[in-house]
């Protein structure tokens, strides 16, 4: 970083350049605007890095992000919700991209990830087990797979029918309403409402 720049702007400037899709001077506006705003926006900001990490658990049966101190995500413990059909999802913010649909009453279960051995993630790092054990656990009748229409995400879904192929659960796809490598998370309301009813058994 240039001398020209003091070193407690250059270091936010590193910082926020470690962010996904920010280049230098993306980064380098965001250091501008945090320089110029009021102090209190810097601050709280933050303040809620300071404590994301300390505020935030995993669910101990789905996966999905809960506060600390919760057992269980509400998204589980809902009457209202069916714990007999599991959509099977990459991460937590797959999780929001369908509840934004309201048009899903089952529960969730979070992989931790796809299948992409280049990235090191292998079939052991993914919640594959868990799953199974819930499939026992709730009688679970329809896994539907949830993940994106990527080549990692139909490794992994390839995967997940190859490992529970042996339990009595219907297996369904999401239909592919979902344009190929488009992540889940940023697919609009309406095609994940129709991939949601449109789901298909995997044979």
């Amino acid at each position: 970083m240039s001398s020209a720049i003091p070193k407690p702007l250059s270091d936010l400037i590193d910082a926020i350049g470690q962010l996904p899709g920010v280049g230098p001077r993306t980064a380098e506006r965001y250091a501008y605007f945090f320089l110029r705003s009021s102090p209190a926006v810097s601050e709280e900001l933050a303040g809620a890095l300071k404590t994301l990490h300390r505020k935030l658990d995993y669910c101990p049966k789905t996966f999905a992000l809960i506060e600390m101190g919760q057992k269980l995500s509400p998204l589980y413990t809902d009457p209202k919700r069916n714990k007999q059909m599991v959509a099977v999802v990459a991460d937590h913010f797959d999780i929001v991209a369908l509840e934004k649909t309201n048009a899903f009453l089952g529960t969730y279960h979070v992989l931790g990830g796809l299948l992409s051995p280049i990235d090191g993630v292998d079939p052991e790092q993914l919640r594959i087990n868990e799953l199974a054990r819930r499939i026992k656990e709730d009688r679970v009748k329809e896994v539907i797979l949830a993940t994106d229409a990527s080549v990692e995400g139909e490794s992994t879904a390839l995967l997940l029918t190859q490992k529970l192929s042996h339990y009595k659960v219907k297996l369904t796809r999401l239909a592919r309403g979902l344009p190929a490598g488009v992540d889940l998370e940023y697919a609009d309301q309406i095609t994940l409402s129709r991939a949601l009813e449109g789901r298909q058994a995997v044979t």
